[in-house]
């Protein structure tokens, strides 16, 4: 479950002050945000995720009210029930696909079952480059990997941010297939915020800043 009401955020010595709309997602809804460049879909992301802290307003995840959380709790918290995906590679370049995955499990305080993470490796159709360097990797691949550590904690919130823009036709319906079909695997949410609005119509629940 998410839920937001009334979020606002300005950043610091900006005249500018983000105003977003509200948000309910019951259990296993999603969500498409789109927007033009510099709406501040990339600031709501950084809020649901407690990577920033709103001026204003509140943010519920999975019945816990995160912006009452101090830093280490939030962080504890982010760690195990969120994911994040993001447009550009935030893999570990001096550990391979299997090490990356192994030290997301570490960081989520979650146990390490090589069984499980051969398996999303397979549904990923990144098997077969578990023991790769992440400069091996293509950018589809990279993506896919992006994915995999995303939701290798099995978190309650996928977040995924211009997760398709870099992507031609064909690879971006394959993200968003596995995107969903990992948030359905995990019972999670699952919001994705793009101007890319090729994906719209993967989507129910369309929201537009």
């Amino acid at each position: 479950m998410v839920q937001t009401d009334h979020l606002k955020f300005q950043y610091r010595k900006s005249e500018q002050q983000f105003s977003f709309p509200n948000i309910s997602l019951k259990e296993q809804e999603h969500l498409l945000i789109l927007g033009k460049s510099g709406i501040g879909k990339t600031t709501l992301l950084h809020l649901l995720a407690g990577l920033q802290r709103p001026t204003n307003g509140s943010i519920e995840i999975n019945k816990v009210l995160i912006n009452y959380l101090s830093h280490s709790q939030l962080d504890k918290f982010r760690g195990q029930h969120i994911g994040l995906v993001f447009q550009k590679s935030h893999a570990i370049t001096s550990l391979n696909v299997y090490e990356n995955l192994k030290a997301r499990l570490l960081f989520s305080k979650k146990s390490i079952y090589q069984k499980n993470i051969d398996a999303l490796l397979k549904q990923l159709d990144l098997f077969e480059f578990k023991k790769s360097n992440i400069n091996e990797l293509s950018v589809g691949q990279l993506q896919r990997l992006g994915i995999a550590m995303a939701v290798i904690h099995q978190p309650k919130l996928i977040l995924a941010d211009e997760p398709s823009s870099s992507l031609d036709d064909e690879n971006c319906a394959i993200v968003m297939n596995l995107l969903q079909q990992q948030a359905q695997e995990n019972q999670a949410n699952l919001i994705v915020i793009t101007h890319d609005a090729r994906i719209k119509s993967s989507f129910k629940n369309v929201m537009t800043l």
